[in-house]
C-alpha cells in the first residue's frame, strides 16, 4: 500500500476584477475535501483569495490538487512548478492533480504543466477512485477510472468521460472549516443546481454541466442554510446556481421550503429577466431575505441579442428591470461587450441606457472566448484571437480582434463603461438616496479600476500601439 495520508487542496488566486472585495471561495473543493476526509485522509485547502498557502504544509502533503479556471491557469501551472520543484529537493513524490474547466477542456496542456493527472469535468466520482488507487498502489487500474487523463509511460491517455451526477443529494455539504482563513469568508457560496438549458456561444457551463438542470432537494438545501447560518453569522449568502428560477415551481417550492423553516438571512442570486413575469417568486425572495438579483442582460443592442440568442428584446428587459425593483429587489446588470453585432456607438448606447434604466450596480465583461466554448472555435478558426495569455481571459482584457472596431478601441469602451457607471455623480446620488450599497459598490468600483489601469500599464500600451 502506498504512503498516501495528506491532501492539500489548492484554489489559486488571479488579478483584480470587480468582485475582488468578495472573499468567497469556488465550492468544488470544499465538497472534495470533505469526501476526502471520510475517506480517513488529512485533508488541508487553501484559497489564495482569503490566505496565503502555506509551503511548509503543502511540503508534507502526499497529493496536491488544483481548481484551474482559465484566467487562474497560468498560476496554477507555477504552482505545479514549484511543487515539482519541492519533490525534487526533499526526494518526495507528491502527486499533483489539476481539475476544473480550463483543464477539462485542455487536458494535454496541463499535463506538460506539471500535472500528473487531470481530472476532467465533475471530480466527485472521479478524484476520490484516483485517490483510492493511488493509495493502494495500484496505478494499473487507472485505465479504468472514467474521465481521467493521465501519463503513461510517456505518452498521454485519455480515459473515457464519466455520466454527470445525477443525484445532487448524495455529495456532502461543502466542508468550509477545511479552508485555511476561513474565518474571512464574507460572501458563502451555495449552489441548488447544475446546469443551463441554454447555451450561449460564450459560455461553457453547458460544455461542463449539460443542458439538463439537475436539482437538489428542498429539504437539503434548507438544512445547509441552517448550517450556513450557524457557521457563518451575519455573512452575506450567494446562490451561485446558473439560472435559480429555470424551472418556476421548483424555484417555488425551495423558496416555500425556506420560509417554512423560518430562514432569514441576506442573499442574492444569477437570474434572467424572465424571472420578473413571475411576481410569486420575487415576493417569496424578497420575504425570505434575498437583496439583490445578478441578472445576465448581456446587452442593449438587439443586433447582439439576436446573435446570442437571448430571447429577450431590449423593451422586455427595461420592464422586467422595472417590475424586479418594484418588489423591492435591487438589479445587478451583468454585461458583455464585444459582440460582432457590436460598434462603438451600440456599447455606448448599452452603457447610457443602463444608467438611464436605474440599475442598482452593474459589471461590463470585456467578451471572452474561453476555451470550450463554441465562440473560442469560431473565433481561433477565423484567426482573430492573437492574445493566449491566460491570465488575460478574465472579463477585463482584450484577446481577440471585434468585428466593427479595434482591440484598442473595445478595451477603451470597457474602461469607460465603469467609469460612466461609477462616476462620482452616481456615487453621490446613491450616497443622498441612502442607497449605501450602491455606494459602496461605486467606491470599490472605481478603486479596483484604479488599481488595475496601474497594473496593467503594459498591456494596455502594447495593445494601444497594437490598435
Amino acid at each position: 500500500m502506498a504512503n498516501l495520508e495528506r491532501v492539500v487542496l489548492i484554489e489559486p488566486h488571479g488579478g483584480l476584477h470587480f468582485f475582488f472585495y468578495a472573499r468567497t471561495p469556488l465550492l468544488g473543493l470544499p465538497i472534495l475535501g470533505e469526501i476526502l476526509r471520510r475517506m480517513g485522509l488529512v485533508v488541508r485547502i487553501f484559497c489564495e483569495k482569503l490566505a496565503p498557502i502555506n509551503w511548509d504544509e503543502v511540503a508534507k502533503a502526499d497529493l496536491v490538487g488544483i481548481s484551474v479556471l482559465t484566467n487562474l491557469a497560468p498560476r496554477a501551472y507555477r504552482i505545479a512548478a514549484r511543487l515539482k520543484e519541492i519533490a525534487r529537493t526533499t526526494g518526495r513524490r507528491i502527486w499533483v492533480v489539476m481539475g476544473g474547466p480550463h483543464v477539462t477542456f485542455l487536458p494535454e496542456e496541463a499535463l506538460r504543466n506539471g500535472a500528473d493527472f487531470v481530472v476532467r469535468y465533475e471530480g466527485e466520482s472521479t478524484f476520490p477512485m484516483l485517490v483510492k488507487h493511488l493509495r493502494e498502489g495500484d496505478t494499473r487500474a487507472l485505465k479504468g477510472i472514467p474521465g481521467l487523463s493521465y501519463w503513461d509511460r510517456g505518452e498521454i491517455v485519455h480515459n473515457p468521460g464519466r455520466p454527470l451526477v445525477e443525484d445532487l443529494d448524495r455529495l456532502p455539504f461543502p466542508n468550509f472549516s477545511l479552508i485555511h482563513g476561513a474565518e474571512r469568508i464574507n460572501v458563502v457560496p451555495i449552489q441548488t443546481s447544475r446546469g443551463c438549458p441554454h447555451d450561449c456561444e460564450f459560455c461553457s457551463v453547458v460544455q461542463m454541466f449539460g443542458r439538463k438542470i439537475r436539482y437538489r432537494s428542498p429539504e437539503g438545501v434548507v438544512e445547509e442554510l441552517k448550517r450556513i447560518k450557524e457557521a457563518f453569522p451575519r455573512r452575506h449568502v450567494f446562490f451561485v446556481d446558473d439560472n435559480f428560477s429555470a424551472h418556476p415551481p421548483r424555484a417555488l417550492a425551495l423558496l416555500e421550503a425556506m420560509k417554512r423553516a423560518g430562514i432569514r438571512l441576506r442573499w442574492s442570486v444569477q437570474e434572467r429577466i424572465s424571472v420578473a413575469k413571475r411576481r410569486e417568486i420575487l415576493r417569496l425572495m424578497r420575504e425570505t431575505g434575498c437583496t439583490r438579483l445578478y441578472i445576465g442582460i448581456e446587452s442593449l443592442n438587439p443586433k447582439a441579442l439576436e446573435e446570442w440568442k437571448k430571447g429577450q428584446s431590449p423593451g422586455e428587459i427595461k420592464e422586467g428591470v422595472r417590475r424586479i425593483r418594484r418588489e423591492g429587489l435591487a438589479v445587478h446588470g451583468m454585461f458583455v461587450l464585444g459582440a460582432d453585432a457590436d460598434t462603438p456607438q451600440t456599447i455606448r448606447h448599452t452603457v447610457l441606457s443602463a444608467i438611464q434604466l436605474g440599475l442598482d450596480t452593474a459589471q461590463f465583461f470585456v467578451l471572452v472566448p474561453a476555451p470550450g466554448t463554441r465562440l473560442y472555435r469560431r473565433l481561433d478558426g477565423e484567426g482573430r484571437i492573437f492574445d493566449k495569455d491566460w491570465a488575460h481571459y478574465d472579463g477585463h482584457h482584450v484577446v481577440f480582434r471585434p468585428a466593427n472596431m479595434s482591440p484598442w478601441q473595445l478595451q477603451e469602451l470597457a474602461i469607460w463603461a465603469y467609469r460612466k457607471f461609477y462616476s462620482y455623480w452616481n456615487g453621490l446620488r446613491w450616497t443622498l438616496g441612502l442607497k449605501l450599497q450602491n455606494a459602496y459598490f461605486a467606491l470599490q468600483g472605481r478603486r479596483v479600476l484604479r488599481t488595475w489601469l496601474g497594473h496593467n500599464r503594459a498591456y494596455l500600451e502594447a495593445l494601444r500601439r497594437r490598435g
